[in-house]
């Protein structure tokens, strides 16, 4: 995780408050800022006091400016696994080990007209992307949510470069974002762009498609990954290697498998991209998927899982939470997956 060719410094040069949950933090890459577009990403190496280094994805804020750098906002998430909390104790001065920026939440500059949805700290990626559809002089709406209007944490800037096309919703004053509404006053062509938590996501996808909208034309970016259930331990048996152990609820299931020598592909870690898609053998209890790569119904069946965010959860009856993975990895040297073992864990 910590290979020096992937992984490279940063310094701290500024940290701003933004709202009592949310942090900018300024970053200045030691061997010059590499380019980027709007809905970019930066792969920052946390390090939590008594734990794990863990992997976490924060978009970056703004325009891209040759040499300038770079800012990230954080939210202190509450309950979460120490990586915000961490992130909330830099100062300008320390060091930080990032990966270059990355994107798979590109602006389509082609298309005619643009509804950017932002849910709470799903505003970062968009900010790059209202302000450069501005400069263009593209047709788009900026709706703009969060439960409290000290969690518009970027409206005041915005509103002041985008005047009408952005609109902003406070729950905590009744004031909700009708996706259906939004959705039928757009032309025929336009695109959806949507950055927010997971029922935020499911809504937009469920409205476009109820407007009968082409799916190509929506895309969509997550954060944190806060499921049905709260996260608890749960274990897993992995026949192909031979492995049962548990997964702590503060761990996810890719880097404790990780930690039992099982590598997945990973790429998003949001459970957006699917890589780390793993086969279930049989469950104890149910999972609890997080992702926004599988549908609907294929979440119900169950037979597979983004390992990255989801996890399994008891139920009544269930003696536990447990799951029963197999592996992708196929060396002639493991057994078959079908062993006694699994039979023994499938027939629990």
């Amino acid at each position: 995780m910590t290979d020096d060719t992937r992984w490279y410094e940063t310094t701290v040069t500024a940290v701003r408050p933004l709202s009592p949950t949310v942090r900018e933090i300024t970053l200045q890459p030691l061997a010059g800022a590499a380019p980027w577009s709007a809905g970019s990403h930066l792969r920052v190496l946390v390090e939590p006091p008594g734990a794990a280094p863990q992997v976490r994805s924060y978009s970056l804020v703004g325009l891209p400016r040759p040499g300038a750098p770079w800012r990230i906002a954080v939210k202190r998430l509450q309950p979460g696994r120490g990586g915000s909390a961490w992130m909330h104790t830099l100062q300008a001065g320390q060091t930080l080990r990032v990966q270059p920026p990355d994107s798979h939440f590109g602006l389509p500059l082609a298309a005619p007209q643009l509804l950017l949805v932002a849910g709470g700290i799903g505003i970062t990626p968009l900010v790059g992307m209202a302000l450069q559809l501005a400069a263009r002089g593209t047709p788009f709406r900026l709706c703009y949510a969060a439960r409290g209007s000290e969690e518009l944490v970027y409206a005041d800037d915005l509103r002041a470069a985008l005047g009408a096309r952005l609109a902003t919703f406070d729950s905590r004053v009744g004031k909700r974002l009708d996706l259906a509404a939004e959705i039928a006053a757009l032309s025929p062509g336009a695109h959806l762009l949507v950055c927010g938590p997971l029922p935020m996501l499911r809504s937009a996808r469920e409205a476009w498609a109820a407007a009968g909208r082409p799916a190509e034309r929506l895309a969509f970016e997550t954060y944190g990954s806060g499921g049905h259930a709260a996260a608890e331990p749960f274990w897993v048996s992995v026949p192909r290697h031979g492995l049962r152990f548990e997964v702590p609820a503060g761990r996810s299931l890719l880097d404790a498998l990780a930690d039992h020598g099982v590598e997945l592909l990973a790429d998003c870690r949001r459970g957006e991209c699917g890589l780390c898609a793993v086969d279930v053998m049989a469950v104890h209890g149910r999972i609890d998927h997080r992702d926004v790569f599988f549908a609907p119904d294929e979440q119900a069946e169950g037979r597979r899982l983004c390992a990255c965010v989801s996890r399994v959860c008891s139920t009544p009856g269930s003696g536990g939470a447990g799951v029963v993975l197999d592996s992708p990895f196929r060396p002639d040297n493991l057994p078959s997956p079908m062993t006694a073992a699994t039979a023994e864990e499938t027939s629990r």
